[in-house]
Order: structure tokens, then C-alpha cells, then sequence
């Protein structure tokens, strides 16, 4: 039996080598997005086993439908793919609170708006696949994505607690975390990057250099990231979350040494917080 996924953000980028890897392995999808005109070649190739919907993630009541239109098709929903996202790159001082509240509206709640949304249809099931399509950046923390990365932390962590909760049902939850893919992201996320106020190139204008110099010369393939959820989709015993691209690997692994470092620096002022302790032994600086 041909499983049934619902992928958001699948008409381009890595949400599109997603959908195309999917049908090419014989699922069954709906694919959706906020314009669904760029689908129409792939239903004229791929007939009934591809439907649309268009959608605003951010719309609890639009996700719930796009759910139940895949079941209305299909007949079930083994894999969801939480793809839909997009980042900007400024100074948290410098984005306005509209934008701000955008970003993690989709990166995060478009996230929740579906996963709520799916979870009892699977539980009913006894079975089911999310993948959460976060970032390394999720694990990071870069001088100019406040915004992106908040949401990305945030997605981690929501998702490491509802995978423990729904896994009793059969359901694996997923976060991915890759790193640069050779997509459109960079250059959409660069575009906002111009004019760096002179107060922040202290803190800001390495990461600007290499976000200029990184973009098109990424390391990670969308269509070989595409391919292996694919395979992920058919196993059991997943991870709560995998890291995907050997920057990815890089980049998380020295985070996360200087933060274990400097836990170990402070660890006598932890340890201080306890009733009947003595006054800590404070770091030198």
C-alpha cells in the first residue's frame, strides 16, 4: 500500500525535492503551499497520486483542513513534513515586532498548526512519520537570526516533547537539522542583509562575510537531504533529532563543546543554589 504524505512548502526548494522524491518513490501526496500554480506539472506526471491545497500555515483552521483533505483523497496520513519556513538576517534591535512575530508564526506555529492537526489522525491510525524541518540553527545561536533561530530552538524542543508523548501511539517525531542547502533560502535571507549599522560590525560582520561567501557554494544537496527522509520515512527507531550535512555536524559540535565548557566553568555557582551550600568559587574571567 503506497503511504500518504502532506508536505508544506513544496513548491520549491527543499520542501519541492521533498515532494518529488516522495512521488517518485510511489507515495501518495498532497503537497501544499501558499501558491499552488507551480504544481501543475508534477499532477499532469504524476496523475491522482498528487493533490494540492493551498496553504497559509499560519492558519490553525486551514492546516486542519489541509489534514483532513489528505485523508479525504487518501484515505489516511502516514508523513508529515513540516518544511514550510523562511529567515531574515538583521540586527534584533533593527527588526520591527511585525516581522519579527512573522517569522516565528511560521517557522514555529506553522509547525504546531499541523502537527496538532495530524497527531489524532495517526494515533487513530497507530502509525505515523513528522518530520520537523528545522536547522543546525536550532542548536546555534548566529549573530542576525534571532528571529529564525528562536523559532528554530523552539520547534527543537516543542518537538523532543510531543515525540515522548505520541510515541505509546506508533508515531515518530523527527527533527531535522541540516545545514546550508544550495537553495533559494540564502539568497532570500541575504537580500534583507544591507546596510549593517556601524554600531553592530563588531558582532556582525564576520557572520556577513560568511553568509555572502557561503551563499551558492553550500554543501548540502536538497535532492540527496529529499532522498534520505524518503528512506528515514520507511524506518523505525528514528532519532528525535538529526543533524544533515557535515557543516551542520561541524558548526553544532563546537557549540556545543564551548557551551559543555563553560557549564564546567560554572558549575560551582550552579552547585551554590542548593540549601547549606557555601558561597561559590567564582571563574576567573
Amino acid at each position: 500500500m503506497s503511504e500518504v504524505w502532506l508536505i508544506t512548502g513544496a513548491s520549491r526548494g527543499l520542501g519541492r525535492a521533498i515532494l518529488e522524491a516522495a512521488l517518485h518513490s510511489g507515495a501518495k501526496v498532497l503537497a501544499t503551499a501558499r501558491d499552488i500554480t507551480r504544481f501543475v506539472e508534477l499532477q499532469a506526471q504524476y496523475g491522482a497520486n498528487l493533490a494540492t491545497f493551498e496553504l497559509d500555515v499560519t492558519d490553525e483552521r486551514q492546516a486542519r483542513h489541509a489534514v483532513a483533505e489528505a485523508v479525504r483523497r487518501f484515505g489516511r496520513l502516514d508523513v508529515l513534513v513540516n518544511n514550510a519556513g523562511f529567515g531574515h538576517i538583521q540586527p534584533f534591535e533593527h527588526i520591527p515586532t511585525d516581522d519579527f512575530r512573522a517569522e516565528v508564526e511560521t517557522n514555529l506555529f506553522g509547525v504546531v498548526n499541523l502537527t496538532r492537526a495530524a497527531i489524532p489522525v495517526m494515533r487513530a491510525q497507530g502509525r505515523g512519520h513528522i518530520f520537523q524541518v528545522s536547522s543546525a540553527g536550532g542548536r546555534i545561536a548566529s549573530p542576525g537570526l534571532s528571529a529564525y533561530q528562536a523559532a528554530k530552538w523552539a520547534v527543537g524542543g516543542f518537538s523532543d516533547v510531543v515525540g515522548k508523548e505520541v510515541a505509546p501511539f506508533g508515531i515518530q517525531v523527527c527533527t531535522l537539522e541540516p545545514g546550508g542547502m544550495r537553495t533559494d533560502w540564502g539568497h532570500q535571507a541575504r537580500s534583507t542583509l544591507t546596510g549593517l549599522a556601524p554600531d553592530y560590525m563588531a558582532s556582525m560582520a564576520a557572520f556577513k562575510a560568511l553568509i555572502e561567501s557561503y551563499v551558492g557554494n553550500e554543501v548540502g544537496d536538497p535532492e540527496r537531504i529529499a532522498q534520505l527522509i524518503v528512506a528515514l520515512a520507511a524506518r523505525e527507531g528514528l532519532p528525535s533529532r538529526l543533524l544533515l550535512g557535515s557543516d551542520a555536524l561541524y558548526v553544532v559540535e563546537v557549540e556545543e563543546a564551548a557551551r559543555s565548557e563553560a557549564m564546567q566553568r560554572w558549575k560551582p555557582v550552579s552547585l551554590a543554589a542548593d540549601f547549606g551550600t557555601a558561597p561559590p568559587q567564582w571563574p576567573s574571567a
